[in-house]
């Protein structure tokens, strides 16, 4: 039992890594010698790495928003695990920790989507970088821990 709770606390640590990665890289969007994330757009010109801040249009600013609460979902979900597993009766399962994991995979998903959708992504320019990727695989691996808290039962 203490080693399948290590191996799922270790999978929480590994999304919620894969989670604060994806939001704050510098990587959604690349091509060239420009990238593009959820904050900044950066171009090398003559030898020099400038940013600027990304543009405010509606959708970047729902994906930031989206991710920003899929991370907040993913550490409060951690943060109610190690609680539950110390103050949870016998047998009880860990549903409060499951709905905040579910709820954070549900989020990162939206925001890919919408980034996916509204994005760079025109055929000829920037290509999707890594941090979007990260996003993509924290999704399905969020909600698999979702659903392994649903699961798991608390034993002696």
């Amino acid at each position: 039992m203490l080693l399948i709770l290590l191996g799922v606390l270790i999978l929480h640590l590994i999304i919620l890594i894969l989670l604060i990665v994806s939001t704050a890289a510098s990587a959604w969007s690349v091509g060239g010698d420009t990238s593009s994330d959820l904050w900044y757009n950066c171009m090398t010109t003559n030898g020099g790495y400038h940013c600027k801040p990304a543009n405010n249009d509606d959708w970047l600013q729902a994906v930031q928003a989206l991710m920003i609460l899929s991370v907040l979902f993913c550490f409060f979900s951690l943060i109610a695990f190690v609680y539950q597993l110390f103050k949870l009766v016998k047998g009880g399962r860990f549903f409060f920790t499951a709905i905040f994991q579910i709820l954070a995979s549900v989020f990162v998903m939206c925001a890919a989507i919408i980034y996916t959708v509204m994005g760079p992504n025109d055929g000829s320019g920037p290509q999707f970088g890594y941090a979007y990727v990260l996003a993509w695989v924290a999704f399905p691996l969020s909600l698999i821990s979702g659903l392994i808290y649903i699961v798991l039962r608390k034993k002696e």
